[in-house]
């Protein structure tokens, strides 16, 4: 095999969480081989919403790398979320309650994720010791006596790695086949987004909007604002019920804004561009084993998105990031055994997991409408319950009341 290259790390798939961990383990002077199937600029199906995760995570690797992100690329600010009960209440909850656009950096963004993904493997291209190879495809691996053997059989090109890291995304066959994660149709989603022109949105676009309606719980009809009047616009469901249901979701979200009363009017003048397109989301809703000898799983492949929001990017980021730090570890101590793998596994536990428990069972009581309507109804034009629900996003402990009956017991006496 006279072309096979050898490299402390190999990284399966550039999306955000492949070149989270390429771009680490490049500042943590440890080089890198990261290699995807596509070109790049290359679109990605996708609701294109990009947490606060996702910036911290990026300012923790360069303090200056939020900035370029923010000149270099087309985006929307994001400054909140505005929920949709069935009941068609509406409640609006700020990642901060005072907050002033024009001079302060936004906590969230919509960008599109050929857009987003490119900035990354621009970054990516700045570190002189990541080698990045595009347009070649991973379809044999095995394990060697140094790690693993990966291979491109039409490429003709072989790796021999001591750490490979999976970002191949949720169609992962690596994720499947070797790592043992198979789909579990009550931990998955589906979806379809398409891109809209001249959307009507009812106050301003600093919020996505997650909208909850009766017919498609556990899921939600999601505007997400674009630059330029677009707007990123789609629904998603859990599979089981999908299939439990019969729906078929591109004709229920055309239905939605055909028909429903408060979606029709928004969507009298929108025009659909390109196409609708549907995507599958592995939810982090079961516990999973995300590590063996020599390898981790990251960011889909790892079947880390939220199950309550369907977003995937901010995780993506914390698990490459992460798998850059744990081959760090192996690298310096030789030790690239399941056991010290472990290790990987348990902080994603201790970090997201228990964020990802608490969305899961906010999806589950999302499944009754009657509950959502009741959490709405406390909620709306209630200045200080909102005040105490942006603690939320950032205050583990006080999501954990969020599933304590009393607690909106006495919010709703104290209304």
């Amino acid at each position: 095999m006279n072309n096979k290259v050898k490299t402390e790390v190999c990284i399966m798939g550039a999306g955000p969480s492949g070149c989270a961990a390429a771009l680490k383990l490049s500042y943590l002077d440890i080089p890198c081989v990261l290699i995807d199937k596509s070109r790049f600029p290359r679109d990605k199906v996708c609701g294109d919403a990009i947490s606060g995760k996702s910036p911290l995570m990026m300012s923790r690797l360069d303090e200056s790398m939020v900035d370029r992100f923010i000149h270099e690329t087309e985006h929307t600010d994001i400054w909140g979320i505005r929920f949709g009960a069935p009941n068609g209440k509406e409640v609006e909850i700020p990642f901060k309650l005072h907050f002033n656009p024009e001079e302060e950096v936004a906590p969230g963004f919509v960008c599109k994720r050929w857009v987003f993904d490119h900035f990354l493997i621009k970054e990516v291209r700045l570190r002189n010791n990541i080698k990045l190879i595009s347009s070649v495809e991973i379809d044999h691996w095995e394990r060697s006596s140094n790690g693993f053997l990966i291979s491109s059989t039409k490429s003709k090109k072989h790796w021999e790695c001591k750490v490979l890291i999976d970002a191949s995304g949720a169609q992962s066959r690596f994720s499947r086949k070797y790592a043992g994660l198979e789909k579990d149709v009550r931990h998955t989603a589906g979806a379809v987004r398409a891109y809209f022109k001249n959307v009507k949105f009812p106050k301003d676009r600093y919020f996505i909007e997650l909208h909850f309606i009766k017919e498609y719980l556990p899921g939600y009809f999601w505007i997400f604002p674009l630059p330029n009047n677009e707007a990123n616009v789609g629904i998603g469901m859990r599979t089981d019920k999908i299939k439990a249901k019969n729906i078929h979701l591109k004709k229920a979200m055309l239905d939605i804004m055909d028909r429903h009363p408060l979606f029709k009017e928004r969507f009298a003048d929108a025009e659909l561009i390109g196409k609708i397109e549907g995507f599958g989301l592995p939810l982090g809703s079961k516990k999973r084993k995300l590590s063996g000898d020599h390898f981790m799983l990251v960011g889909d492949a790892a079947h880390l998105i939220d199950p309550a929001t369907g977003e995937g990017i901010g995780n993506g980021f914390y698990s490459g990031i992460y798998a850059a730090e744990q081959a760090k570890t192996c690298l310096d101590t030789g030790d690239f055994s399941e056991n010290r793998m472990k290790d990987y596994d348990i902080r994603i536990q201790r970090v997201l997991g228990t964020e990802m428990k608490f969305s899961y069972q906010i999806q589950r009581m999302l499944n009754s409408s009657g509950l959502t309507n009741f959490f709405a109804n406390t909620i709306v034009n209630n200045p200080r319950i909102i005040s105490g629900l942006t603690k939320m996003y950032t205050d583990v402990d006080y999501r954990k009341q969020l599933l304590n009956p009393l607690f909106w017991l006495k919010m709703r006496w104290k209304k």
